[in-house]
């Protein structure tokens, strides 16, 4: 017998009927004669109805109200499915995330999960009820309750795989697997069996919307064997998994996108030590994660800076540099939402020369124009117009002969 945590996201149960679906998915793992744990997240677009209403009070509501209001989403869906199952003669109890007791820090919106008490949930699983939690939240310090951030039912799910040491996390989704591009972009583009951890965790940071990093960070972190796989077929999906040799012989294992980031370019900042410092320090303190930065250094001892923040932290972002730039003297702040970030990511990049050029010649080649690169050991990232992501995307899918099966 098996310890199975199974996390099923908002379009798996998006109204009742895919509810029932849900049960009788979990009914029947059970019945194979797995101990079963299901994460559920909320009813698709519940999440964003309730942050309507909560900006409609106010146009910058207090986050930790936002909270606690985005929260009730997951609540209806664990008690709706835990009432589906004992409909079906399997006994569950639903469990919110003060139940459980996933710990938090107090970054409301995007807060990160500290620890997990499982005794409650192995409690539950020993009595032979199926565990039914409410993703996405949890409580800090002070009792509060806190969300993960978007797609962090993800990061429920794995955590709570590795609290309680169960033998795989089943994350299903509405696409049945890990695609080597998005396939509603590239036509040719192709489901990956297996994938590594670390090519998984670049995929999903940039732009990859199948897992949230997070909960790729955590599985790589404990070895949870993470299996996504479609709710609405039987199909094998794809494992992400530890490193083995195989994983290099793939020089490039996917290309994505994503034209969720602003950037930012702080205009003639003095030349000085500390002046980035100053730049960077307060965005940190505000919870804003910075994603690329290029900084250019003119003959006159004063230099322009450019970083990429998400969107979702423009306003807030542009605001803090707008700030800093007055104290310290800078010229002046400039802001573009018009870019797209197109990425490469591959293990085989480690031993091969060549791919960045390659990349930058086939965007060439389009008349595609870079405006800012990052790289790693294994990925390479361009921002762009945003208007030339999707041709980007397959050119570089078939540039480097992703359609074909290995």
């Amino acid at each position: 017998m098996s310890l199975i945590v199974q996390k099923f996201g908002g379009t798996s149960v998006a109204n009742p009927e895919r509810i029932r679906a849900v049960a009788k998915r979990v009914a029947a793992t059970r019945a194979e004669g797995h101990s079963v744990a299901v994460v559920v997240s909320a009813m698709s677009g519940e999440t964003n109805r309730l942050l309507g209403l909560g900006r409609a009070m106010a146009g910058r509501p207090l986050e930790r109200e936002l909270d606690a209001l985005a929260a009730t989403g997951e609540q209806v869906t664990s008690a709706l499915l835990a009432i589906a199952l004992a409909d079906l003669g399997v006994p569950a109890r639903s469990l919110l995330g003060h139940q459980v007791r996933i710990l938090t820090d107090s970054a409301f919106t995007k807060a990160r999960i500290k620890a997990i008490d499982a005794s409650q949930l192995s409690k539950t699983l020993e009595q032979g009820h199926v565990a039914v939690i409410a993703g996405f939240q949890g409580i800090d310090d002070d009792g509060s309750i806190t969300t993960l951030g978007r797609g962090g039912s993800d990061t429920t799910a794995v955590a709570i795989a590795a609290a309680i040491k169960a033998d795989a996390c089943e994350i299903y989704t509405d696409v049945d697997g890990v695609y080597t591009a998005d396939p509603n972009v590239c036509p040719s583009a192709r489901k990956i069996d297996r994938i590594s951890y670390e090519e998984m965790l670049e995929l999903a940071s940039l732009g990859a919307k199948v897992l949230q990093i997070r909960s790729v960070e955590v599985a790589m972190k404990y070895g949870v064997p993470v299996h996504v796989r479609s709710s609405f077929s039987d199909v094998p999906g794809t494992w992400v998994v530890g490193e083995d040799k195989s994983f290099e012989a793939v020089i490039v294992a996917g290309v994505t996108s994503d034209k969720n980031e602003t950037k930012i370019t702080v205009r003639q900042l003095p030349d000085e030590p500390g002046i980035v410092a100053r730049m960077f320090e307060p965005l940190a303190a505000a919870n804003i994660s910075v994603d690329m930065i290029i900084q250019n250094v003119s003959a006159d001892r004063t230099t322009d800076l450019t970083f990429t923040v998400p969107r979702t932290d423009a306003q807030k972002a542009r605001e803090i540099a707008e700030q800093v730039a007055r104290e310290i003297g800078a010229k002046g702040v400039t802001s573009d939402d018009d870019i797209a970030k197109v990425s490469i990511v591959g293990l085989g990049m480690r031993s091969h020369a060549g791919i960045a050029s390659r990349m930058f010649r086939l965007l060439a080649n389009e008349g595609i124009n870079i405006e800012a690169i990052s790289t790693s050991e294994i990925k390479v990232s361009c921002v762009i117009a945003a208007k030339y992501h999707e041709l980007a995307v397959r050119v570089l899918h078939d540039g480097f002969g992703l359609g074909k099966a290995p």
